[in-house]
């Protein structure tokens, strides 16, 4: 009898070990929505960096079928797919991000994570995290510091996020444990820095870091003189210039969504600006040397450089 429960025991435990084998051969699944150059992007690094199975969608079938091609993704993503996957990935404007995730939420994997890329977050963590809690999902907000003055797949490189900044605004009460395993994945991506935010901070602070730039590039652009600039322009010109190539579709969107916060930033803007006009206007060398020297100092401070 006792030998009897012995082998029965060790079948058991048999069992169970096969059972983690099957479950460490396993790969996690991740979904892909929108496979721009953020989120082709990201398929080419988890592809590159992880051994994730990756299904991709996006609206324009012959970009899924060009990242089946060059092997950025390994499947289409279909709703039944959809319901397997432990992490999904929407890179997507903010409008069609919250709808997306509205019409899939019932289909997401209990206690997988959804996380989204857009460039803010107020309105879609308002809209997205009461979907998250009645449907039994985890979801992230995210934002991925890299870019180019391009868009769509066919500019989407798996080193983009090189070196680049990661920001997560997670809900109230996320598990640790979750924030982990996703910072640990997205610096397999390639990102260094990850910073951790909430929903107003993220967007009070992208209104200067991003927007303002992206205002005030395509407002510099439109003066007359740059129709001559050839033969006279460097360093600086291009600087300034690079992301007036912007998509005017996607920016407007994120604009008028962050509207409180960069129109602040817009209106200080202009108020520096006038000080500077006025202190050339009235040949006011003093003033203008102070105000040249401020802003020299403030970028020495905010690089941490001595002066």
């Amino acid at each position: 009898m006792e030998l009897n429960e012995k082998i029965m025991n060790l079948n058991q435990k048999t069992m169970d070990l096969n059972e983690e084998t099957m479950d460490l051969n396993v790969k996690k699944r991740v979904a892909i929505i929108g496979l721009g150059l953020i989120g082709g992007s990201i398929a080419k690094a988890i592809k590159q960096n992880t051994d994730y199975h990756v299904y991709g969608f996006d609206i324009q079938d012959s970009v899924v079928k060009k990242a089946l091609l060059v092997e950025a993704v390994d499947d289409i993503l279909t709703d039944e797919a959809l319901t397997a996957c432990d992490l999904t990935i929407v890179a997507l404007y903010p409008g069609d991000t919250i709808a997306y995730i509205q019409e899939k939420a019932p289909l997401f994997k209990k206690a997988s994570i959804v996380l989204d890329c857009g460039g803010v977050k107020e309105i879609i963590c308002k809209a997205v995290e009461p979907i998250a809690r009645k449907h039994d999902f985890i979801f992230i907000g995210g934002h991925p510091m890299a870019g180019l003055e391009h868009s769509g797949f066919a500019y989407a490189k798996k080193a983009l996020f090189n070196q680049a900044s990661m920001v997560f605004t997670p809900a109230q009460g996320t598990p640790i444990e979750v924030m982990d395993e996703i910072k640990k994945l997205f610096c397999r991506l390639g990102f260094t820095n990850i910073q951790i935010s909430t929903p107003k901070e993220h967007d009070q602070v992208i209104a200067f870091t991003s927007q303002l730039a992206h205002v005030v590039s395509s407002a510099y652009i439109k003066s007359p003189s740059a129709l001559q600039h050839k033969g006279f322009s460097a360093g600086s010109y291009k600087d300034l210039t690079r992301v007036a190539k912007l998509n005017e579709v996607m920016w407007t969107e994120l604009f008028l969504d962050n509207a409180t916060s960069l129109t602040e930033e817009i209106d200080g803007i202009i108020e520096r600006l006038k000080a500077y006009r006025t202190a050339i206007d009235q040949n006011d060398a003093a003033t203008l040397q102070e105000l040249l020297k401020d802003g020299r100092e403030q970028k020495a401070i905010i690089d941490g450089e001595y002066f």
